[in-house]
C-alpha cells in the first residue's frame, strides 16, 4: 500500500531533516525514509557498474561515488559518466553498521539508529 497523503509526506520531510541535515548531488534521484530503528537511503544509480560503487562516512557525511559504463562511444548524454551524492547525517545514526544494496539500478543503504540517541516515535 502506498500512502500519498499530504501529512505522510510531511512526516518523510521531517524524518529527512532530522536524519540527513544536508545534500549535495550530481546526477542522481535519492530518496530516504525511517522504518523502526533502521534509517533508509534509495539511490537511483542506473547504468552503473556495481564493482565501481563507493560508499564512505567521514565525520557523518556520507558519500556515494559511482562510474556509469558505456558500452558504446556516447556522443551526448543528460547524464555524468560519474555520480557523486553526499548527505549529512545525523549524528544519532549508528554508521558503522551501514549496510549497502545494489539491484535493479537502486543502491539501498540500512543505517540503524543509534538507541541511545534515538528519537521519540511520532504520534
Amino acid at each position: 500500500m502506498v500512502l500519498g497523503s499530504a501529512a505522510v509526506h510531511d512526516l518523510d520531510r521531517l524524518t529527512a531533516r532530522v536524519f540527513c541535515t544536508a545534500t549535495r548531488s550530481s546526477g542522481c534521484r535519492l530518496e530516504t525514509y525511517r522504518d523502526g530503528g533502521t534509517f533508509f537511503v534509495d539511490i537511483d544509480l542506473p547504468g552503473v557498474e556495481p564493482a565501481s560503487i563507493d560508499v564512505a562516512v567521514d565525520q557523518h557525511v556520507l558519500t556515494v561515488r559511482a562510474q556509469r559504463k558505456h558500452g558504446l562511444q556516447v556522443v551526448g548524454t543528460e547524464q555524468p559518466d560519474t555520480v557523486t551524492r553526499q548527505i549529512d547525517l545525523a549524528e544519532t545514526l549508528d554508521t558503522d553498521s551501514l549496510e549497502a544494496r545494489y539491484d535493479e539500478g537502486v543502491l539501498t543503504l540500512r543505517i540503524p539508529v543509534d538507541e541511545a540517541g534515538e528519537l521519540p516515535a511520532a504520534a
